[in-house]
């Protein structure tokens, strides 16, 4: 029977498909760690309290890449080019979400109506990364070689899913709720597009280095693509809601360090 568990532990059982997913796992990550600090530095001046949360964000997002490159090095695995139409991080930025790489790259410091953009984004995309680690966790949580790593990311996806909330729900509170509610949603409707487009992609990658039969790629296919359905019809709304999280200042103290993987 194909569910989100068989088809984890066959991709964890190869190595080329092992390498693959945490070479596109690690440079997201990685990405999103730059995106962090480029955003912690350049804060404007009246929210320069924000700044150290910002930057913890990056630092966390730094470190799965480092646990994503720990556990291929564990198995002797180097990583692979991450096929473009897999690079999330990138195709949503090709959507116009979020703020553009060329923008960051530059030393003029960005606006609020910026770091409301900025938290928007991340509100949406980690919804999903919130999602995808719990489904890991179920699966995985007690896995001798992945447990730790999925643990750990896992509370770090929480943590930041709640201080977007916070955040937003401050800025919300200072008048800027319309605007945020208007980002949120074309944050969403992009996301969920970009995400379809990403998964058919990794499962294309994925099928070609397992040797996946054709009616298993296409049943594959077609369970991404009931999900964009859905998504696009309701399931965009669980994005874009906010709520005072349990996690009160979720980011307020320091990164916590990345296990060692012998």
């Amino acid at each position: 029977m194909l569910s989100a568990r068989s088809l984890f532990q066959e991709i964890l059982d190869n190595d080329d498909s092992f390498r693959l997913f945490c070479s596109i796992a690690a440079g997201g990550e990685s990405q999103g760690g730059w995106e962090n600090a480029r955003i912690a530095a350049l804060v404007p001046a009246s929210e320069r309290a924000l700044a150290p949360r910002i930057t913890r964000h990056g630092a966390d997002e730094d470190k799965h890449g480092r646990i994503f490159n720990a556990l291929m090095k564990k198995r002797g695995l180097k990583p692979v080019d991450v096929p473009a139409d897999t690079d999330y991080t990138m195709l949503l930025e090709r959507q116009g979400i979020g703020l553009a790489h060329e923008r960051l790259r530059s030393d003029e410091p960005l606006t609020v109506p910026d770091i409301v953009t900025y938290l928007a984004h991340s509100r949406v995309t980690e919804q999903r990364a919130s999602e995808e680690m719990e489904l890991l966790r179920r699966h995985f949580g007690d896995h001798p070689d992945l447990g730790r790593a999925v643990r750990m990311i896992s509370d770090d996806e929480d943590n930041h899913l709640a201080y977007c909330h916070e955040e937003l729900l401050r800025f919300a509170a200072a008048g800027h709720g319309r605007v945020i509610q208007r980002t949120l949603r074309a944050c969403a409707l992009a996301e969920i597009r970009v995400y379809r487009d990403v998964s058919l992609a990794v499962m294309s990658h994925m099928g070609r280095v397992l040797g996946w039969s054709r009616p298993k790629a296409v049943l594959l296919a077609t369970a991404i693509r009931a999900v964009y359905v859905y998504e696009r019809a309701v399931g965009w709304r669980r994005m874009v809601s906010l709520r005072m999280p349990e996690r009160r200042d979720a980011l307020g103290g320091r990164a916590t360090k990345a296990p060692e993987f012998a």
